[in-house]
């Protein structure tokens, strides 16, 4: 039978490393044609959380793509867990959307709503508004955050084919040109 797979990036690319998520997201689109015996989607879910329960319902697996805090790792740590077994050390507090994030898998939860859900997170540096850049740090960390991802999806029959070899700082760039508008209304 056929699933209905999401890879949700979520993140405030206006935010630097915040933004991980949909940069992460966008680079892996232009990198890779998927292939695989189920449905594959990928949607930037940018700060939306809760507006995302009627288009995360349907599917059934989640992988989100996001910051994380861990009281016990370094900035730039990556992290792939279920996420009914969160790791003790592995809290949602470190933005606005982390948290409202959280809370919205939470709800979903209680009302049956929520797919298997995992989590690829890294432990961001910067969070300072107005800063397109992405950390040192969380840029080195991307080799390790696209393997977790590309080995999760090869043990559901996913084949990735690499079609591209981008910059993840000039996918990060094109991510925030198209979060920023051109004119700003007075």
């Amino acid at each position: 039978m056929t699933q209905k797979l999401l890879v949700l990036g979520i993140g405030n690319v206006l935010y630097a490393d915040e933004g991980i998520g949909v940069h992460m997201l966008n680079y892996l689109q232009q990198k890779y044609r998927f292939e695989g015996p189920h449905q594959l989607d990928f949607m930037d879910g940018g700060t939306l959380a809760h507006a995302l329960i009627p288009l995360i319902a349907p599917y059934d697996q989640l992988l989100i793509i996001d910051t994380v805090h861990s009281s016990e790792g370094q900035i730039g740590n990556v992290y792939f867990f279920d996420f009914d077994k969160v790791p003790h050390h592995i809290d949602f507090q470190g933005s606005a959307h982390e948290v409202e994030m959280l809370q919205t898998l939470n709800m979903m939860e209680m009302v049956g709503d929520r797919p298997p859900t995992h989590i690829l997170g890294v432990i961001p540096e910067v969070l300072e508004a107005m800063s397109f850049e992405l950390s040192d740090r969380v840029m080195a960390a991307v080799p390790l955050m696209e393997q977790a991802l590309l080995d999760h999806l090869a043990t559901l029959g996913f084949a990735a084919i690499q079609v591209a070899d981008p910059d993840i700082r000039v996918v990060a760039q094109q991510s925030c040109d198209q979060e920023s508008p051109d004119e700003v209304a007075v």
